[in-house]
C-alpha cells in the first residue's frame, strides 16, 4: 500500500481548514496596542528563598485573554501585557495561591515581594490520593493509577502490568487479562511503536517511570476497535497540564547487571505546551530451561532426551518523544509528537541435549550454542486536532498517525558432540529482516443533546505492511556458508482494516446508559515465496460488534454496572507464517495460513462500593467465543541427524469456548501509615472442537491471586510487599503448574521531600518459573522454563517543581477524557 504521500497530505488538512477560517480576537492586528510592564519577586514564605518558575496569570475581567509570565532562580519576573482590567494569579505547586482582582494595568507596576506558603490541606490530600487505590469506575473502564508503587520502580512496562488487578504476566512475558492472553495494549488509547513488532519484548524495555495509569478496559464501546477478546488495557503515558516548568528524573542500577534513566518533562506557558518523556536501559538477563522428553514414537532413534538451556539476554534500549501541543484559539488545540526507539540485543543461549536409551545409560550428547545480535528501530509520528464548540462536551477530533518499524536480527548456531566422541559438527546462520509500516486515520464526533443526551460518531482507517525476508545458511566441510534454499523464505504481509461506529447515550436520574455499534471491514493479502512455496492467500470479512454499557449509582460512592461487547481475534502475521522457526532443532514453530478469525460476545456485572477506609469492586463475567486459537504439538516425523524426532508447534481453530468467572480486588487502610490490597479472579473454560479426526476438547477451573501490603517503618521509611499467586492451568495436551513470585520494596524520601530513594527485589524466592506437562500420542514433555532470575534494584528520583504523588495528568488520545458521559 501506497501510504507516504496520502498520511502527508491528511496531516495538512487541519491546518489548511483551521488556517482559512481562523479570526483572530482584536480587530485590525496592524492596530498599535499600548503595553505595560509587570514587574516583581515571589518568594517561599516559610523559608524566605525565592520560587524559581513560579507561574503568574493575568487575566481578562471581560474577556477570554489570557496572560502569563514566569519568575527566573532569582524569583523575579518581567513581561508586558496590554492596557485593561485584570484578574491576576500568582502560583506555585502545592503553594496557596494569592490573587488580586479587578487590577487596573495602565502604567507599569511593580508588585515587590509576593510571599507564598505551603498549603497544607492542598499536601494532606494529595498524600491521601496518592496512598489509595484511586480506582475510577467509568461506563466502559476501570482505572488504576501507577502511583507510589514501590516494586515498580526502575522496572518495565511488564512489571506495572504485573501488578494491575486482573492483570497477570506469565514467565514468557504474556499479558493475560482475566484468564485471556488475546488482550489488546494501546498506548493513549492508540497502536504505538512502543510496543512495537514484538509486544512481548517492547514491554519489557519500556521503563515503568514513563507510566501514570493503566486503563482496564473490559467491557469496550463501540469507540475502541474490536481487536481483543479479552479487552483491552491502555497504557497513559505522564504529561502534565500545569502552568511552568515541571518534571521527574529517575536513575537506576541493579544486580544482574542493569541500569538506565528515565525523565518527563513539561513546560507551559501561554498557549503552548511542551512534552517530553526519555529512557535508557542497558540490562543482562539470565534465564534458563529444561526439557525432559519421552518418546512413544517407532522412528525415535532414542527414547529419552534431557534438554537444558542456559539463556543470557543482553538489551540496550532507548525510548525517546517529544511532543507541542499549541491553542490555536480558546477551544482549538493542535498537538503533534515524534516518538523514537532504538533496541539492541545480543542474546547468547547454550543448549546442553543428553539422549538415553531403554535401560536410561547415556548415549549421545550434543552441546548447541546460538549468538544472536539483533538491531530494531521504530520512528512514530502522531498529529492531533481538537476543536470544542461553545456547548460543553461538543466537539471533533481528527489523529493521524504514521510509523515505520525495522528489526534485523542475526545469528550463528554452532553444534558439537560430546559423547561418546568430541565431535564437532557443522554450523549454521540465518538472517532476518523484519519492516513494517502502519498508518492510522481516525476523527471522532461528539454531539451532546439537551443535558442529559449524547451521540457520538467516528471512522477508523489504519493499514499495515509487514515484510519478512529471511535466509538460512548452512556450513559446508570447506568452512564456507551456502544458502539453504529450502529454508530461505519471503513473507509478505498486508493488512487494511476500515471501521465506521456509532454510539448513543443518555443519562436517567441516577441511571446511565450508552448503547453502540461498530462495522469493520478487514482485508488481508499475505504471499509466501520460498524454493518448495508460492502462494497468494486473500481474507476479506466484514464484522458487526454491538455494545452496550449501563451504571446506576446509587451515590458518589457506590455503582452497579452492566456491559455487553462483540470482539474479535485476528491472526497476527506470524500465526499464519507457513514457513517453520529455525531456533531449535528439535522444538519448531509453524504457522497456519488456513487460520480464521475468532468472534466473542462477552457480559460483564460489576459492582463498586468506596467506604472511608476501603473500597471494594467486584464482578462475575461470562464469554462465548467461536473459532478459537489453540496452540498444539504434534510429531512433524523427522528427525535430527542425531535422530531426535522434532516436535512442531501451530496454531489450530477449535469450535468453540465458553469462559466464566468472578473477581474482586479490594483496597484496606486500616492506619494512616499502614495500606493493604488484595484481588482475586476465578475463571472456567470449557473447550469444543476437533483437528484431523483428533479431539482437542478440554475443562479446566484456575484462578490467580495479589496481595500488597505497604507499611511506614520508622524514620518515616516505607516498606512494601506484594504476593502473587497464580494457578494450575491446562488445555487437551498440556497442563501447568501454580506459580508464585513476591516482589518486595524499601523507600524513603530525601531533599525535603523533592527525591525518593528506592531499593527493591524482583521474584525474591526465584520462583517464578513455567512448569509444564505435554502429553500427545507420540510423546510426554516435562518442561521448565525462567525467563529472568531474580533482580535487585536501587532507584533515585527526583521531582523538580512537583510534589510527591501529585497526579494531574491529562490522558491524551484517547484516555480519560474521551467518555465521561455518565460517568
Amino acid at each position: 500500500m501506497k501510504i507516504s504521500n496520502l498520511f502527508v497530505f491528511l496531516m495538512l488538512i487541519p491546518f489548511i481548514a483551521f488556517g482559512q477560517n481562523r479570526q483572530r480576537p482584536g480587530g485590525n492586528a496592524n492596530q498599535q496596542k499600548v503595553m505595560f510592564e509587570l514587574r516583581g519577586e515571589i518568594h517561599e514564605k516559610a523559608a524566605n528563598v525565592p520560587l524559581e518558575f513560579a507561574t503568574i496569570i493575568v487575566k481578562q475581567v471581560k474577556g477570554d485573554k489570557v496572560f502569563g509570565g514566569m519568575t527566573n532562580s532569582k524569583g523575579k519576573f518581567s513581561f508586558e501585557v496590554p492596557e485593561g482590567q485584570y484578574h491576576i494569579s500568582f502560583e506555585f505547586i502545592s503553594f496557596k495561591t494569592i490573587t488580586k482582582e479587578n487590577v487596573s494595568v495602565n502604567q507599569d507596576m511593580d508588585f515587590g515581594e509576593i510571599f507564598l506558603e505551603e498549603d497544607s490541606e492542598t499536601l494532606d490530600e494529595v498524600e491521601l490520593i496518592a496512598e489509595k487505590s484511586t480506582m475510577e469506575v467509568k461506563l466502559d473502564k476501570k482505572i488504576y493509577n501507577v502511583g507510589k508503587d514501590m516494586t515498580v520502580k526502575g522496572g518495565t512496562a511488564s512489571d506495572v502490568l504485573d501488578n494491575v488487578p486482573s492483570v497477570t504476566v506469565d514467565a514468557d512475558g504474556v499479558v493475560s487479562l482475566r484468564g485471556n492472553e488475546n488482550v489488546r495494549i494501546l498506548i493513549n488509547g492508540k497502536p504505538s511503536g512502543l510496543v512495537g513488532l514484538n509486544d512481548t519484548e517492547a514491554l519489557r524495555q519500556f521503563p515503568a517511570d514513563a507510566i501514570a495509569k493503566v486503563e482496564v478496559i473490559t467491557s469496550p464501546s463501540a469507540r475502541y476497535d474490536a481487536e481483543g477478546t479479552a479487552g483491552i488495557l491502555n497504557i497513559i503515558l505522564r504529561r502534565d497540564k500545569l502552568q511552568g516548568l515541571n518534571g521527574i528524573g529517575t536513575v537506576n542500577l541493579g544486580f544482574p547487571e542493569q541500569y538506565g534513566f528515565s525523565t518527563s518533562v513539561n513546560y507551559r506557558v501561554k498557549d503552548v505546551n511542551f512534552f517530553t518523556n526519555i529512557g535508557y536501559s542497558d540490562r543482562e538477563g539470565p534465564g534458563n530451561a529444561r526439557y525432559e522428553t519421552t518418546y512413544f514414537s517407532p522412528q525415535a532413534t532414542y527414547p529419552f532426551t534431557d534438554q537444558r538451556i542456559d539463556y543470557n539476554r543482553g538489551g540496550k534500549n532507548l525510548n525517546a518523544s517529544i511532543g507541542l501541543e499549541y491553542y490555536l484559539a480558546k477551544n482549538t488545540s493542535i498537538t503533534g509528537s515524534f516518538l523514537y526507539r532504538d533496541s539492541k540485543r545480543d542474546n547468547l543461549s547454550e543448549n546442553v541435549t543428553d539422549a538415553y536409551d531403554d535401560f536410561d545409560d547415556l548415549v549421545n550428547a550434543t552441546y548447541r550454542e546460538e549468538r544472536e545480535e539483533s538491531e530494531g528501530n521504530v520512528f512514530q509520528y502522531d498529529l492531533n486536532f481538537l476543536h470544542k464548540f461553545k456547548k460543553e462536551g461538543h466537539q471533533i477530533d481528527l489523529d493521524l498517525q504514521f510509523q515505520n518499524n525495522d528489526d534485523i536480527e542475526s545469528s550463528l548456531i554452532t553444534n558439537e558432540e560430546t559423547f561418546p566422541s568430541s565431535i564437532e559438527l557443522l554450523s549454521q546462520k540465518f538472517y532476518s529482516d523484519e519492516t513494517q509500516n502502519r498508518f492510522l486515520i481516525q476523527s471522532d464526533y461528539v454531539l451532546p443533546i439537551g443535558e442529559d443526551q449524547q451521540l457520538e460518531l467516528g471512522i477508523r482507517i489504519n493499514g499495515n505492511d509487514r515484510d519478512t525476508d529471511y535466509k538460512f545458511y548452512d556450513e559446508n566441510e570447506q568452512g564456507d556458508f551456502i544458502v539453504n534454499d529450502s529454508l530461505t523464505n519471503l513473507f509478505l504481509y498486508e493488512e487494511l482494516i476500515s471501521a465506521v461506529y456509532g454510539q448513543y447515550g443518555k443519562k436517567f436520574g441516577k441511571f446511565s446508559m450508552l448503547l453502540g455499534l461498530r462495522l469493520e471491514a478487514t482485508d488481508i493479502d499475505i504471499r509466501s515465496i520460498g524454493k518448495e512455496i508460492d502462494s497468494v492467500n486473500n481474507k476479506y470479512y466484514v464484522n458487526p460488534f454491538p455494545t452496550a454499557n449501563l451504571v446506576y449509582e446509587f451515590n458518589e460512592n457506590e455503582n452497579i454496572t452492566l456491559g455487553y461487547n462483540s470482539r474479535i481475534r485476528r491472526p497476527r502475521s506470524w500465526f499464519i507464517n507457513p514457513f517453520p522457526s529455525q531456533s531449535s532443532q528439535t522444538n519448531i514453530f509453524q504457522g497456519n495460513p488456513d487460520l480464521d478469525p475468532s468472534i466473542s460476545h462477552g457480559m460483564d456485572l460489576g459492582y463498586y462500593r468506596r467506604w472511608q477506609k476501603i473500597t471494594f469492586n467486584t464482578s462475575v463475567y461470562y464469554s462465548r467465543a467461536t473459532d478459537i486459537f489453540q496452540f498444539i504439538s504434534s510429531d512433524t516425523g523427522e528427525t535430527t541427524e542425531a535422530g531426535i524426532p522434532i516436535i512442531r508447534r501451530s496454531p489450530i481453530n477449535l469450535n468453540t469456548e465458553d469462559r466464566y468467572g468472578m473477581e474482586f480486588s479490594a483496597n484496606y487502610t486500616p492506619k494512616k501509615n499502614w495500606r493493604f490490597g488484595a484481588s482475586f479472579n476465578y475463571y472456567n473454560s470449557t473447550i469444543d472442537g476437533e483437528y484431523d479426526g483428533v479431539d482437542f476438547g478440554s475443562e479446566f477451573n484456575s484462578w490467580f491471586a495479589r496481595g500488597s501490603s505497604k507499611l511506614t517503618l520508622p524514620a518515616k521509611i516505607d516498606w512494601q510487599t506484594t504476593l502473587m499467586f497464580r494457578g494450575p492451568r491446562q488445555n487437551s495436551q498440556t497442563k501447568s503448574d501454580p506459580m508464585f513470585s513476591t516482589n518486595m520494596a524499601f523507600s524513603k524520601d530525601v531533599l525535603k521531600g523533592n527525591g525518593t530513594l528506592v531499593f527493591n527485589v524482583d521474584d525474591l524466592f526465584n520462583s517464578r518459573k513455567r512448569v509444564s506437562n505435554t502429553l500427545t500420542e507420540t510423546f510426554e514433555q516435562e518442561s521448565s522454563f525462567q525467563w529472568r532470575q531474580r533482580q535487585f534494584r536501587l532507584s533515585f528520583t527526583y521531582r523538580f517543581n512537583q510534589k510527591k504523588g501529585r497526579q494531574r495528568q491529562r490522558s491524551p488520545g484517547g484516555g480519560e477524557e474521551e467518555m465521561n458521559f455518565g460517568s
